[in-house]
């Protein structure tokens, strides 16, 4: 078969959450940030994983996420909307029973006007500029939604990947500014703002990123493995060139295997001749600019080819190849394309 397959360990998953759960103390939920299809790795099948092992509040970014999410889960689980109460979003919110998160004073109002009755929670603008309620707009706003109820109150940290950055404190000094004394549930930690410690977990931690494997946390369980089938190998003689461009040119006899997989499937072209695919502990140099479909790897010190090469997995992860190609794990996992054969690793427990 020429389809690609990339494998998840939901094991891995879970325990990655146990870790960043037991950061915090028993009086702090720990959420589970499953937006973007969870980073690319399937939310359907990662979030009734992690709502099995305790996790009861989920984030996405959409609506339309949220509801597709809502039969995976448990009556008691909440899925929180990041993008908040757009226009047409009533249907959904309301059905799915899921909680926007409001960004604006204009949110609440369509929110209160469409289903006054339906759970909400609010972002709040501590300086990163992006969304949420700046303190003026959060102070008017705030008797008419607090009369109401509000399940949670967040902000988002922009630096919390440098610990000593002065961003961190800034925010925090902010966001207790505009919450303290309010009575309300607090969250302001995802996966970086977990690892600066307690004065950052408040009510719920919301860890993304730390799930999957990637940085900042280190200590990160490797999750994704993406096999590439070979589907052709050529010998190259000295002189000869391989791929689109010309970019590489043999300078020995080389066994070249051609891959199927490329750049429509999330495989960055800036990836061309400066990573590698693993065949066990060996690194098998990528050979030529990748195309849309097809990779070419040089296998000319591998005794034997084997069927499939490792782009990611436990010898290079996803931070490696976010350092390779000058992004970041975010990118890579999400980039992951949809032709894919996604499988999955049960958790064990």
């Amino acid at each position: 078969m020429a389809q690609a397959n990339l494998h998840i360990d939901l094991d891995a998953v879970v325990s990655n959450w146990r870790a960043l759960d037991a950061q915090s103390g028993a009086a702090t939920r720990t959420a589970a940030v499953v937006k973007a299809d969870s980073y690319g790795l399937g939310a359907e099948r990662v979030a009734p994983a992690l709502y099995q092992a305790g996790a009861r509040d989920f984030f996405v970014a959409l609506a339309e996420e949220g509801a597709r999410l809502r039969p995976h889960l448990g009556e008691d689980a909440r899925i929180f909307i990041l993008g908040g109460h757009m226009a047409g979003d009533a249907g959904f919110l309301r059905d799915a029973r899921l909680i926007p998160m409001l960004n604006s004073a204009e949110q609440a109002q369509r929110h209160l006007q469409a289903i006054p009755d339906s759970p909400v929670g609010v972002q709040l603008d501590t300086g990163m500029n992006r969304l949420g309620m700046e303190a003026a707009e959060w102070q008017a706003t705030a008797p008419q939604l607090m009369e109401r109820g509000i399940e949670l109150v967040m902000s988002h940290l922009a630096c919390s990947d440098e610990p000593d950055h002065e961003m961190n404190a800034k925010q925090l000094a902010e966001f207790k500014r505009m919450t303290d004394g309010m009575g309300l549930s607090r969250s302001l930690a995802a996966t970086g703002g977990i690892l600066l410690g307690p004065d950052y977990h408040f009510d719920v931690t919301r860890p993304g990123i730390g799930l999957y494997g990637g940085r900042p946390f280190e200590a990160a369980r490797h999750v994704a493995t993406l096999s590439l089938p070979v589907i052709q190998t050529r010998v190259v003689q000295p002189g000869e060139t391989v791929g689109y461009g010309n970019t590489w040119t043999a300078e020995r006899e080389t066994k070249i295997a051609t891959l199927s997989a490329g750049y429509a499937d999330g495989i960055h072209r800036v990836l061309s001749n400066i990573t590698a695919l693993y065949a066990g502990d060996t690194p098998c140099p990528l050979r030529g600019r990748v195309s849309m479909d097809l990779l070419t790897v040089d296998v000319t010190d591998l005794d034997t080819v084997p069927e499939t090469l490792d782009l990611l997995g436990a010898h290079q992860g996803v931070d490696t190849l976010a350092d390779l190609a000058g992004t970041i794990g975010y990118e890579i996992l999400t980039s992951l394309g949809p032709r894919y054969a996604r499988n999955y690793a049960e958790p064990t427990a």
